[in-house]
């Protein structure tokens, strides 16, 4: 049954990449006018550069987990099975 979650879990995935891009986007119009520049973009300084991309990869770090997380409270509400991995108990 955890494999009729495999789909689920890529649809999930796309979402939260679309998801968290668009996020960071929206943080980034917060900080800077300016586009969020790329290693290669000459006038950019280091630290602008290493900090736009810190921010984008823990943004769609965390927006991506927490759509992975609905997705698996949603499946598990729908068919009574959790897709992941559960916590062992004392007692086993």
């Amino acid at each position: 049954m955890k494999l009729l979650y495999k789909p689920f879990a890529l649809i999930a995935a796309l979402i939260g990449a679309k998801l968290g891009h668009s996020v960071f986007k929206s943080l980034w119009s917060a900080i800077d006018d300016a586009e969020p520049p790329n290693a290669t973009t000459a006038e950019a300084s280091l630290p602008k550069v290493v900090g736009a991309k810190a921010l984008e990869a823990a943004t769609v770090a965390g927006v991506a987990a927490a759509v992975d997380r609905v997705s698996a409270r949603s499946f598990y509400h729908l068919t009574g099975i959790w897709p992941g991995e559960r916590a062992q108990s004392e007692e086993e």
